[in-house]
C-alpha cells in the first residue's frame, strides 16, 4: 500500500493505483463528453441533422420566448452549441467556448425553464441546463487543462 492510499484511507486500498493512473484523464473526459453531447443540439439547429424539427419550429419557439429576430438567434444558438461544443470537446479556446455555453444555459435556466420547476421530466425544468451550465462554468474557470489543444499551443484565454 502506498503512502497516498494510506493518507486517503481508501476502503479498497488496492484501487489507489487505478485512481492515480486515471485521475488526470477525468476532467478532459468530462470536457470532451460535455462538448460532444452538446454539439448535436447545434447541428440540429444549423443543419437539420439528427431528426431535427423543421426550422419553423425553432423560429416559432424563439419568437414565443421573446428572442427576435428568430433567424439570428437560431444561427447564434446553433453556433454556440455546435461549434462551442466541438471547441470545448477538443479544448481549443476552451474558456471562450465554455463561457458562451454557460451564458446560454444560464439564460435557459432563468428565463425559459424556471417556471417549469426543477425536474427535467416531464416539464423541461431547470435540472438539465443547470447541470450543463455548471459544467461549462467549471471550464470557464479551469480552462482546457493539460490534455487540450490550448495547452499544446501554450496559450489560452
Amino acid at each position: 500500500m502506498n503512502d497516498q492510499a494510506m493518507s486517503r484511507r481508501l476502503y479498497v486500498p488496492a484501487m489507489a493505483g487505478v485512481y492515480d493512473s486515471l485521475s488526470e484523464y477525468m476532467l478532459p473526459l468530462i470536457r470532451f463528453a460535455a462538448g460532444i453531447i452538446l454539439a448535436p443540439h447545434g447541428a440540429q439547429k444549423l443543419f437539420g441533422w439528427f431528426g431535427a424539427p423543421p426550422t419553423d419550429f425553432y423560429l416559432k419557439f424563439f419568437t414565443n420566448i421573446g428572442l427576435a429576430p428568430p433567424h439570428g438567434w437560431l444561427i447564434f444558438i446553433g453556433c454556440v452549441e455546435f461549434f462551442g461544443g466541438l471547441l470545448l470537446a477538443v479544448g481549443l479556446f476552451t474558456r471562450v467556448a465554455a463561457a458562451a455555453i454557460f451564458f446560454e444555459m444560464a439564460y435557459i435556466v432563468l428565463f425559459i425553464n424556471w417556471a417549469n420547476g426543477y425536474f427535467w421530466t416531464p416539464k423541461a425544468g431547470v435540472e438539465y441546463p443547470l447541470l450543463w451550465g455548471i459544467v461549462a462554468f467549471a471550464f470557464v474557470i479551469k480552462g482546457g487543462g493539460r490534455l487540450s489543444i490550448d495547452s499544446a499551443m501554450g496559450k489560452e484565454f
